[in-house]
This record gives C-alpha cells, structure tokens and sequence, in this order.
C-alpha cells in the first residue's frame, strides 16, 4: 500500500503536536505564529482523518484522550527527526537555548563553568535571562529556569540538581567587631526562608537583629564583604570569597545542609534536544 495513504498533511501534525505538548491551543497557536482558530481546524482536520477524538475539551482545560495520549507518544519522536534531519541538512545556526535564573547563580556558579557547555555543544546557543522573578517556563518565555529554594512550584516539572550549605557570613572585621548588632543583609524573596530555617537547625534567635533588604544576592554578597552585616552565605556561591577570606562564618556553629538547594525547571511536556543536552551537562558538573 503506498505510504501517502497513511499519512495525515503534515500541518496538522504539527498543530496536534504543539497542542498535546502544551495541552493549550492558545500556546500552540502562539508557538506556531498562527490564530487559535487555525491550530483547531488543523486538530479537528486530523481528528476526522484518523476518525478518532485526539482531545477532551473542558471548560478551562483540555486533555489528550486515550488515543490521543497513544497518537502523541508515537509520532513525537518521528517528528523530532525530521526536524533534526533537516536541521543537520539545511545545517542551520545553532538552536538558541533562552534559561531563566537568577543574577547571582549566573554571576558566581554557572558563567566560570559556561564555556565547557559551549566546547561540548557548539550547535547550541545558550541565552541566559537573569531576572529575580520567576520566568514562565511553562508559558514560553524561556526554554527552562534554575530556581533556587525548596521545590514546589506549580505546572512545571522540578528536579533539584544541587544542594546547598548554608551558614551566615561576614567580613573578618565585623566578626572581630562582634555580630551582635547585625545587621541581617537579604537578598529580595518571598520569604527568608533560609534564616527562618537556619535560626530553627542553630537555635540561635536573631528576630531582635535588624535586617536590610537588597535586590539581588551579588549585592548581598559585595555588602558583606565591605563590611556591611552578616549575610545567609550560599557556599556554593561564595567560595571563591571563603578561600580568600574576604568572608568568614559569623556564628560558631556547624553550617546547615537542608531542603534548600538549585533545581532544574523544565516544561510538563517532552523537553528539546537542547534542553536535554544542557540538564545532562548540568548534573554532570553540579559538584564540581
């Protein structure tokens, strides 16, 4: 039987395909520069060609139905060869990787050790957008995010891919000084959960200590080091600042090895290639 029998017009592939990683025609049509009318004929033409329901559609939400859900499995990973075949082909310019993070992790983690990606990927782009919000990953707005804190945000898939130690910090000269008077120097959260907890792992109560609220943990950083107050030391990012003792602990007290830690944040739906290639490079190195 001649293979152009079986196959559906490669558009509504492409529509039922964006629509079943997003579950969202909205998002579908926003990815594929059309209107949302488009993307569902394009379903509602695969749908009467298969002559089956490829989606449940709710009042807010849709679903993949059974069919669907076995449809979308299957044809997932043919699609994404022929887009690599042909990316290899056309031999295109690398693929643009945009990650959402936050100033100080790009800053004083992730940027020294950038250029080993770059040797190992040459194909890929890497764009980082540093921003003290959360970006949208499962929006679009970028490709995945690195968050820092305990997990738990909602619509995304979250895998912690390094812990952190945490234990306050300050200059030798406020040390010597005494730390008492403070005071606490912080990074912009929605909470400071990492003196709360650090305060319950230690015992010692510092809700007496006044605190100064900064934009970003570089600045909470700098602060500290120029004598400012003491600051939650993230010893994954500080120690360069250990080591040459510009910062030193502030409390006698064994550092706190918690919850608290970076996470990977990846859409619901089946990541990229690129996106594949950087979690794995970024497990790889999380310790080193």
């Amino acid at each position: 039987m001649p293979l152009h029998q079986d196959l559906p017009p490669l558009m509504t592939l492409r529509a039922f395909e964006a629509v079943a990683r997003h579950l969202s025609f909205i998002k579908a049509a926003n990815e594929l520069s059309v209107t949302q009318s488009a993307i569902s004929h394009q379903v509602h033409k695969l749908e009467e060609f298969l002559n089956l329901r490829l989606f449940v559609r709710r009042i807010r939400a849709i679903d993949l139905t059974p069919a669907g859900e076995t449809y979308y499995r299957q044809i997932e990973p043919a699609l994404t060869a022929i887009a690599q075949a042909t990316r290899q082909l056309r031999g295109e310019q690398p693929a643009t990787l945009r990650i959402g993070l936050l100033a100080s992790f790009a800053t004083l983690w992730l940027v020294p050790r950038l250029a080993d990606f770059t040797v190992k990927h040459p194909d890929i782009h890497v764009e980082l957008l540093p921003a003290v919000q959360l970006a949208d990953v499962e929006g679009g707005e970028v490709d995945l995010a690195i968050r820092y804190g305990k997990g738990g945000w909602p619509k995304v898939h979250a895998r912690r891919f390094m812990d952190e130690t945490l234990t306050p910090v300050c200059s030798p000269a406020v040390r010597a000084k005494g730390v008492s008077s403070g005071p606490l120097l912080m990074a912009k959260s929605h909470q400071p959960f990492e003196w709360i907890d650090w305060q319950q792992h230690s015992g010692i109560d510092l809700a007496h200590v006044p605190s100064v609220m900064l934009h970003d943990y570089n600045i909470v950083v700098e602060a500290a080091v120029a004598g400012q107050g003491i600051a939650m030391g993230r010893q994954r990012l500080i120690e360069r600042r250990l080591q040459e003792g510009a910062l030193v602990p502030a409390f006698d007290t064994p550092p706190m090895l918690g919850e608290i830690g970076y996470w990977l944040i990846t859409p619901g739906g089946p990541p990229s290639q690129a996106v594949k290639s950087f979690s794995q490079w970024l497990e790889e190195i999380a310790d080193t």
